[in-house]
């Protein structure tokens, strides 16, 4: 099974609220008491994201964190690279691809291929798209997402 990180889930979930407020400024405790997710874990997931361009981040009594682009501009895969890294299905659609087996495995230019249809469909989702609930039905789950209860 192919999964994002517990970290990138979270790093959503953060990046959602703040679509959702973008004129307000948080303060890394606030942005944990909103998502309920602990401070620790948002207070490095904050640096991350302003190391990766697309949080604000200022100190003082009007400081706080804030989004540096719209909502609409950053995308799933801008997201995933500030967390994960670079999104690859197997070592060879890395630049740096350290695979013995890349000359003669014949199946790396089909996985370049799948890497990139994945990566188009990532980019092709915005930060303001997945700050949007929406209900879904995956054909593989037997029920909503949306009547999934979360309990603390």
């Amino acid at each position: 099974m192919l999964k994002l990180s517990k970290l990138t889930d979270y790093a959503v979930v953060l990046m959602a609220h703040l679509a959702r407020h973008p004129r307000d400024r948080f303060a890394a405790q606030e942005l944990a008491e909103a998502t309920g997710l602990p401070h620790p874990t948002v207070s490095k997931l904050l640096k991350l994201l302003v190391k990766a361009g697309l949080l604000d981040s200022q100190r003082g009594a009007q400081g706080g964190y804030q989004l540096l682009r719209s909502a609409q501009s950053i995308s799933a895969s801008d997201l995933i690279l500030a967390i994960e890294g670079p999104v690859a299905m197997t070592e060879c659609s890395l630049d740096d691809a350290q695979c013995d087996l890349l000359g003669q495995c014949g199946v790396a230019s089909n996985w370049q291929r799948v890497t990139l249809a994945v990566h188009q469909l990532l980019a092709s989702v915005s930060l303001a798209e997945l700050a949007q609930p929406q209900a879904i039905r995956l054909p593989w789950r037997k029920i909503p997402l949306q009547d999934i209860s979360v309990s603390k």
